[in-house]
This record gives structure tokens, C-alpha cells and sequence, in this order.
């Protein structure tokens, strides 16, 4: 495995390329190009000066997270079809400036649902949270309001205010989308770009749903092993994976993490490791990573990465804002570089002990 962290680039993110080469063992990035829309071709050119100034630092670009879908791919409404070709073009490209990963996922509306962004935890950290609850007493249209103020000056992926702006348009256009229809509409997807993906060797790892159940009655597919094996079946080829991310698959309590990676030997492109703190079903917030910490055993969640052969890129995910540091919600330096060093303890532990049977 590859230890890595998730960087938005300079314009965008609080954290340096400096500082994430000083965390012991990470060796890449996994990046985007933020400033960039939903069905927008990506360049050449920009993609070259991204990897440019990732590799000045000493570091390398280990995939992209996310090449964004248009709603109209996701509806298999409007413009689809030049849309999935402008998606075409962009791999294309990630293709030709030898970038052979890309993260994405097929959420509709909400990328990601949190109702806190900085919940007070009893150490005096703060962490994403959520309560199925506290979205039960909100109208959709007023999610973003009721988190913006806590996003420290940033624009958290998924809740661009721009796109905030028309929630109501964009449940108009999913009303009449079940999930079957999302599936049917991520096949035709997926059918359409695997010949780029073949072509350059692009690992497609679809980004499970968060969280793992509807939100506003909205459709949710990339929930749970049952789903996940449908969608591999459905377009039945290498390069069609899965980002695991132990965060979002968790939390669904009913989802067994361990077995499930074991299910999915050799379609786990990407691994988003990280742990949750369940108060109750649908009451959990973001916990720092080691096991004892939340409510996962990532000893097990590690090994079974392990067992599976995974030689992929591996990032701690949503970190606590600690040490008085004011970032991204979830994407701060000094918790995620505590998680990225814990794994990678959890992983040589695992290592060693294997070869010593």
C-alpha cells in the first residue's frame, strides 16, 4: 500500500504540500482540480501544472478525488451524452499525463451528508457529526445554511455555495429517479467510459454513499456488500472498483467491514481508513483513529486490506481540529497526520507478524 493525504491545492486548502511530505511515510497526494464544474473537460495543460507543482514538493499525484459527475449523467437527463463525453475527454488526458486513479461517486444532491461540523467532543476537539434527527427537523433547502457558518472561511467539497443555491432545482430533477434507475443510470455510464479506462488503465473507484442510507428521500445505492457486488456484476470489468472507505460503509452498523473487503479482493482501487463514534444507529460524529477511540476495530479493517493483497493508495480520512488549528472541517494537517502514521504502524505490525508464521 501507498500512504497518502487528500490535498485541494493551494488556492484551496490551509494545508501545504511541505507540510504533508514532513508526515512520516506519505508519499503522494490525492488531488483535483477544485476550481473545475461538473461536466467540465479538464486540460491537459492544467492537469501538467497540477502534477508539476505536486512533484516540486516531492510528492506525486496517487489519483484524483473527484473528477465530479453532472446531474445530468446521474438522471440520464439533458445533456448526458456530451457530458459522459467531456468525462471521456478529461480521463483522456488524466491518461496522457500517466494519472491512472480516479475516485468519484454517484450521490445525488449531497455528496455527503453532516448536520455538525464541529462538534465539541470531550477531549475539547471538534468533529463532523451527524444525527439522522436533527435532518429529520430540516427542509433540504436549508442544510447548507445550517452548516455554513461552520466551515472556517472554506468551501467543503459537495456544498459549493453555487450548487447550495439550487437545491430546489436539483430535487426537481431527481423526483422521479428510484434506485433502480440510479443504477441503471450508472451503468450507462460506466459502460460508456470503460473503453478510455482500458485504453489508459484508469481504476474507476466508485465512492460509497454518506451516509449509507436515504437522506431526504433521496436515492442511495453504493450502500452496502449486496449493492456494491451488483455494480461490479453489471459492468463486469477490472478497471470498474471500489474506493473502500471504512467511514462511510460504517455507518451502517449492519455492514460487516472486515468481510466485506474480503468480498471485494482485487476491485478495492482506493481505501479511505477511518474510524466513527456511534452514540446511537444514526448518532455518530467522526472519531480520532485509533480503535479503542470509536466504534470499529481498524486492527481488523487494516489486516483485512492486508490479507486481500491491497497495493493500492491508502488515506486517513476525516481528522478532528486539534491543537487550535483552523481548516477545512475534517481536513486539517495535525489529526490526519496522527492517523496517517497510526495505519501505517497498524500495517507494519501486520507485516512483520505475517512474515514471522
Amino acid at each position: 500500500m501507498e500512504m497518502t493525504l487528500r490535498w485541494y491545492g493551494s488556492k484551496f486548502d490551509t494545508v501545504t504540500l511541505q507540510q504533508i511530505r514532513q508526515i512520516p511515510g506519505v508519499t503522494g497526494v490525492i488531488t483535483t482540480l477544485y476550481d473545475t464544474q461538473p461536466g467540465e473537460v479538464w486540460s491537459r495543460e492544467r492537469i501538467r501544472a497540477l502534477k508539476d507543482e505536486v512533484e516540486a514538493a516531492g510528492l506525486h499525484i496517487a489519483g484524483i478525488e473527484s473528477v465530479n459527475i453532472h446531474d445530468d449523467i446521474k438522471t440520464g437527463k439533458g445533456k448526458r451524452d456530451e457530458y459522459i463525453a467531456n468525462y471521456i475527454q478529461t480521463l483522456e488526458n488524466l491518461g496522457l499525463e500517466d494519472i491512472h486513479l480516479v475516485c468519484y461517486n454517484f450521490m445525488p444532491v449531497f455528496d455527503w451528508t453532516r448536520t455538525e461540523l464541529a462538534r465539541v467532543l470531550p477531549d475539547g476537539s471538534t468533529a463532523l457529526a451527524y444525527t439522522q434527527q436533527a435532518v429529520d427537523a430540516l427542509n433540504p433547502e436549508e442544510m447548507f445554511n445550517s452548516i455554513a457558518g461552520d466551515m472556517n472561511g472554506t468551501v467543503m467539497p459537495g456544498w459549493e455555495p453555487e450548487r447550495m443555491a439550487k437545491v430546489k432545482e436539483l430535487f426537481a430533477m431527481y423526483k422521479d429517479i428510484d434506485d433502480e434507475k440510479l443504477f441503471a443510470n450508472l451503468k450507462y455510464f460506466l459502460e460508456a467510459i470503460m473503453p478510455v479506462c482500458n485504453k489508459y488503465d484508469i481504476k474507476m473507484a466508485i465512492h460509497p454513499d454518506d451516509p449509507a442510507w436515504s437522506v431526504f428521500g433521496l436515492p442511495r445505492i453504493i450502500i452496502n456488500e449486496e449493492n456494491i457486488l451488483r455494480m461490479m456484476k453489471m459492468v463486469d470489468d477490472p478497471h470498474n472498483g471500489v474506493t473502500f472507505c471504512s467511514g462511510s460503509y460504517g455507518t451502517n452498523l449492519k455492514n460487516d467491514l472486515p468481510h466485506m473487503i474480503r468480498s471485494l479482493k482485487g476491485r478495492i482501487h482506493f481505501a479511505h481508513v477511518r474510524n466513527l463514534k456511534f452514540h446511537s444507529p444514526d448518532n455518530f460524529e467522526e472519531a480520532p483513529h485509533i480503535s479503542r477511540c470509536g466504534s470499529f476495530d481498524m486492527y481488523e479493517i487494516v489486516k483485512a486490506l492486508y490479507d486481500i493483497g491491497f497495493d493500492g493508495p491508502i488515506r486517513p480520512d476525516h481528522g478532528r481540529m486539534i491543537w487550535g488549528e483552523v481548516a477545512m472541517p475534517g481536513y486539517g494537517l495535525y489529526d490526519r497526520a496522527l492517523g496517517a502514521t497510526y495505519i501505517q504502524g497498524l500495517w507494519e505490525a501486520i507485516e512483520k507478524s505475517e512474515a514471522r508464521k
